[in-house]
């Protein structure tokens, strides 16, 4: 299968009438927002709680959450441990061109800046009542937010600061949105009118009338800019041509109000709107699919008096009249245009795609036919409903408890104090026992049957018995007695032994010969032949090693006369 990129004259090959998966969260609640990021790899969901979920772009599954709210029993926070989300329920999310910034806006009027991280760096509060769509400007400079206050405000957005404020609707401002390449606003209030701004001068430029109820979503579209498209909780939804300035298609074939539209990334006569009645429809503006015993009409251009010409109307090219059982709030393309993502107050994200070549069950699913009609031809077991439910249900919440476990930083081990990257075991330094030395004649106790203080004054004639028979080897041959190839250099002729302290080695120039006593060298660790060093590091009864007295003021005076220095009185 190609991708919509490559089929740009076929845009009937994309209309998304497969169902991929449906996601939804261990705590569920509707779905305001889903967005997709620009890569393509993730899509970002808001939800009335006030929290962000990320979902996975190719499996669907859950990645992480963000979550921050006093009255929650959760604190669910993403890897980098530092991000809020919204207290209030989330309304409106928008991605800067530059793939760079994200905003957010919620009910309480409070607009959040995010990088693509998710680390949250900016809180503005925007208005006092409840934003309803947030859009930025094309080169990303600005940013326009539409506000139950019956206003627009412009920000900049480097600094946060309200540029101006945009009045002429009568009512509350429920969409609005920046043209993708001129200074241009679009925007529809519950006054049922749709304005036209500059936003250089806060001038209104026209008023577009023609819907009968409460404007839901105005769009641009994207690709070239020279459409406009609206809906309404009239049932329809206009397409307007910027040229003209006014509307040249009238979509029809909804059974309840129009909530929400969008415009695909790629096709431009490819339409997708939601319904109240949680149905999708997709509308090719180029093929009018007239029902049987209803008359084509022209469109405009093919008019002799374009002006004055009737708009013509569009049905639905493809109807998915069950996808969803409440109220879709959103919907979104992949970047790609060969996913579709709804957001429905059923509290259900679904992904849509396009079915395979020969494919035609994904026609008489449930979605299509609705629960009834596809249990009756076979293609649906309501039996198993809760079964799914249950499976659906608890796969996501494997998913999330999953997402949430990757997340979480590993646990850091104490350091030993003095070596760095090594870490203290955990039950501390007590549990940590210094090697045994290895003895001959070693019993089950690990104890060596001969310590060396009983060698010392163990008597000589017992001390010979004993090596004779094996129960105690022999000390090791001096150094380079084996190869005197290694032996020491000799010291120089000034070297006085006699002044080596009683009891320490003799070096010669034949190796290092022990002591004539007879009595074998201490063991390591052992240097009882220096002064003021015990067995165990001291010759105290606590073990501590003995310092030597100090100079005398009298023998430090002489020493410092010596080097020439304290010689003149003062």
């Amino acid at each position: 299968m190609l991708p919509p990129g490559a089929r740009s004259n076929s845009a009937a090959d994309t209309i998304p009438a497969k169902m991929l998966h449906s996601s939804l969260n261990k705590i569920k609640h509707p779905i305001n927002i889903v967005k997709w990021t620009p890569e393509g790899r993730r899509l970002l969901t808001g939800s009335s709680s006030g929290e962000f979920t990320l979902w996975n772009g190719m499996g669907f599954n859950f990645e992480t959450i963000l979550q921050v709210r006093v009255s929650s029993i959760r604190f669910d926070v993403c890897a980098n441990m530092e991000h809020q989300a919204h207290d209030s329920a989330v309304r409106a999310v928008s991605y800067s061109h530059n793939e760079d910034w994200l905003l957010s806006a919620d009910q309480d009027g409070i607009v959040k800046y995010w990088q693509t991280n998710f680390n949250n760096v900016k809180v503005l509060q925007a208005h006092l009542d409840s934003i309803r769509d947030i859009a930025f400007s094309p080169n990303d400079s600005k940013f326009v937010t539409a506000c139950d206050d019956h206003t627009l405000n412009i920000f900049d957005f480097a600094g946060g600061v309200k540029e101006s404020t945009l009045t002429g609707h009568n009512w509350d401002v429920k969409a609005v949105d920046w043209h993708p390449t001129k200074g241009l606003l679009v925007s529809g209030s519950k006054d049922h009118q749709v304005k036209l701004w500059d936003p250089r001068t806060g001038r209104c430029l026209t008023t577009l009338h023609g819907h009968k109820n409460t404007i839901a979503k105005t769009k641009f579209e994207p690709s070239m800019g020279q459409l406009l498209a609206t809906c309404a909780r009239d049932q329809t939804a206009r397409v307007f041509d910027l040229r003209m300035m006014r509307d040249v298609c009238l979509l029809r074939g909804s059974e309840k109000d129009i909530s929400t539209l969008v415009w695909h990334p790629i096709h431009v006569s490819l339409l997708t709107t939601g319904g109240a009645d949680g149905s999708i429809y997709h509308y090719l503006l180029d093929e009018p699919h007239n029902p049987s015993g209803t008359v084509t009409s022209l469109p405009p251009y093919e008019s002799p008096d374009p002006s004055n010409a009737p708009a013509q109307t569009i049905y639905p090219a493809h109807k998915v009249q069950y996808a969803h059982d409440f109220s879709i709030w959103s919907l979104d393309w992949h970047p790609l245009g060969h996913i579709l993502a709804s957001g429905s107050n059923d509290r259900v994200t679904r992904f849509w795609t396009r079915a395979r070549p020969g494919e035609t069950d994904c026609y008489n699913d449930k979605f299509h036919l609705g629960e009834e009609e596809a249990a009756a031809r076979g293609t649906w077991d309501k039996r198993d409903r809760r079964k799914m439910m249950r499976e659906d249900e608890d796969q996501e919440i494997e998913d999330e408890a999953g997402g949430l476990e990757d997340q979480k930083m590993p646990v850091k081990q104490p350091l030993l104090p003095g070596i760095p990257g090594l870490t203290k075991p955990v039950n501390g330094l007590q549990g940590i026992r210094p090697p045994q030395p290895q003895y001959s004649g070693i019993d089950g106790n690990l104890r060596p049957r001969h310590a060396p203080s009983e060698i010392a004054t163990m008597d000589p004639e017992r001390f010979q018995a004993l090596m004779a028979g094996g129960t105690i080897q022999a000390p090791p041959p001096p150094f380079g007695a084996q190869n005197p190839a290694f032996s020491p250099p000799p010291f120089p002729p000034n070297f006085d032994a006699s002044k080596m302290p009683p009891g320490m080695f003799i070096p010669t120039t034949q190796g290092f010969q022990p002591p004539q006593s007879g009595i074998p060298p201490p063991p390591p660790g052992h240097l009882g032949g220096l002064p003021g060093i015990g067995p165990e590091g001291g010759t105290g009864a606590g073990g501590g090693r003995r310092r030597g007295p100090l100079p005398s003021q009298q023998e430090s005076l002489m020493m410092e006369q010596q080097r020439g220095r304290f010689k003149t009185a003062r």
